[in-house]
C-alpha cells in the first residue's frame, strides 16, 4: 500500500443507499485471489452510459461519494479490492458498514462518514474536487471551502499514513520481536 497523508481529487457521486458488496463486485467475479483486474467489474450489474462511473468526468477520480450504509452485506474483501483497482483511494458516505470499513482500511482506502449537511453540499456539486487530510482528519471542498471533520481509529489512521496493514506493522517489528525472544530465552 502507498502511504496516505493527503488526497486531492475530483469525486464521483454515486447516489445509492445500501450499496452492498454484491453490487460493488458481483459474486461471479470472486473466483480470483488477485486484486488485479477487479476494477473492471466494479458495479458490473449497474454499468451503462448513464451510470456515474461510466461518465467521462469520472475518469481519474480517486474519491467516491455514496449514500447511506455503503458496503453492507457479506464481508467479501474483493469489494475494496475492486474499488482500489479502479483507482479509488477514499469513500465518503453517510454511513459505511463496519466490516467493509475494516477491509477498506486494510487495503489502503480511507472510509469517511460525514453528516447530512456536508453530504448535501457534496451532492449539490458533483465531480467537484475535495481535499482529504489524514493529519487533520478533515475533508474539504476546494470550491466553496466547506469542511467536515471525520473520525478514524488512531491505529487505522497510523496504518493508512504509513502504508501498512496489521501484518506490515508486525513485520516492521521483527528486530524488536527477535530481541525480546532472545532476552526471554536467556531468562528461562
Amino acid at each position: 500500500m502507498e502511504p496516505i497523508r493527503t488526497i486531492v481529487s475530483r469525486f464521483v457521486l454515486l447516489p445509492i443507499d445500501d450499496a452492498d458488496t454484491d453490487q460493488i463486485i458481483p459474486a461471479r467475479f470472486l473466483k480470483t485471489t488477485s486484486r488485479a483486474g477487479l476494477g473492471a467489474h466494479l458495479f458490473a450489474d449497474r454499468r451503462g452510459p448513464e451510470f456515474p462511473l461510466d461518465r467521462p468526468e469520472a475518469r481519474g477520480a480517486q474519491v467516491l461519494v455514496a449514500g447511506r450504509n455503503f458496503g453492507c452485506g457479506s464481508s467479501r474483501e474483493h469489494a475494496p479490492w475492486a474499488l482500489g483497482d479502479a483507482g479509488f483511494r477514499a469513500i465518503i458516505a453517510l454511513g459505511i458498514a463496519d466490516i467493509f470499513r475494516a477491509n477498506s482500511i486494510k487495503n489502503g482506502i480511507v472510509p469517511i462518514v460525514v453528516d447530512e449537511a456536508f453530504h448535501a453540499k457534496l451532492t449539490a456539486a458533483p465531480n467537484s474536487e475535495v481535499v482529504i487530510d489524514l493529519d487533520k482528519l478533515t475533508v474539504s471542498m476546494v470550491k466553496g471551502g466547506a469542511t467536515a471533520s471525520f473520525a478514524l481509529d488512531p491505529f487505522a489512521r497510523h496504518c493508512l499514513m504509513a502504508g501498512i496493514d496489521e501484518l506490515g506493522l508486525l513485520l516492521g517489528q521483527l528486530d524488536a520481536i527477535a530481541a525480546y525472544e532472545k532476552k526471554a530465552e536467556a531468562l528461562s
